[in-house]
């Protein structure tokens, strides 16, 4: 079975999304089309259906999550030290043409949330940082041609 690195806290919010929908959205859907079934007939029944499809994707869900959850491999990046980027660190970034400073986590595929920078380890922007040290530039292919990044900090934990 293959293993996905993830963070402590990465883990606790698939777990609880795990948890409600096994124990929340489950129970609630299971009363939705209680509710449409006692509509009379299912095979025009509108509510029946769109409650079965969200019941479907709800198991889905509840299925991948499982997976991912049972396949994790926690690495605290507290842990961690060096002067070379890998997975957990934060690295503070500076694009080259806009001066525009960020500041980014490497962490685990299904754990990545760039509205909350958190980078995914396999995009393509970690894969470039990844092995780099402070003072080293990157170049990161765009939808508008190249970006280039200089790393000014990175820290771990």
């Amino acid at each position: 079975m293959q293993k996905f690195p993830m963070t402590a806290p990465g883990l606790q919010r698939l777990e609880e999304e795990l948890r409600n929908l096994k124990t929340v959205e489950r129970q609630a859907i299971i009363r939705a089309i209680a509710e449409a079934r006692s509509h009379g007939d299912l095979s025009e029944n509108a509510e029946y259906h769109a409650a079965r499809e969200r019941q479907s994707f709800i198991e889905g869900r509840i299925q991948e999550l499982e997976e991912i959850v049972a396949a994790a491999e926690v690495i605290d990046p507290s842990t961690l030290s060096g002067s070379h980027v890998k997975f957990g660190a934060h690295v503070k970034l500076v694009d080259e043409e806009t001066e525009k400073e960020a500041t980014y986590q490497i962490v685990g595929v299904y754990e990545a949330d760039i509205k909350i920078a958190r980078l995914s380890i396999s995009s393509p922007l970690a894969k470039a940082l990844i092995g780099k040290k402070v003072g080293e530039t990157v170049s990161v292919p765009a939808p508008g041609g190249d970006r280039s990044y200089e790393i000014l900090e990175i820290r771990f934990g």
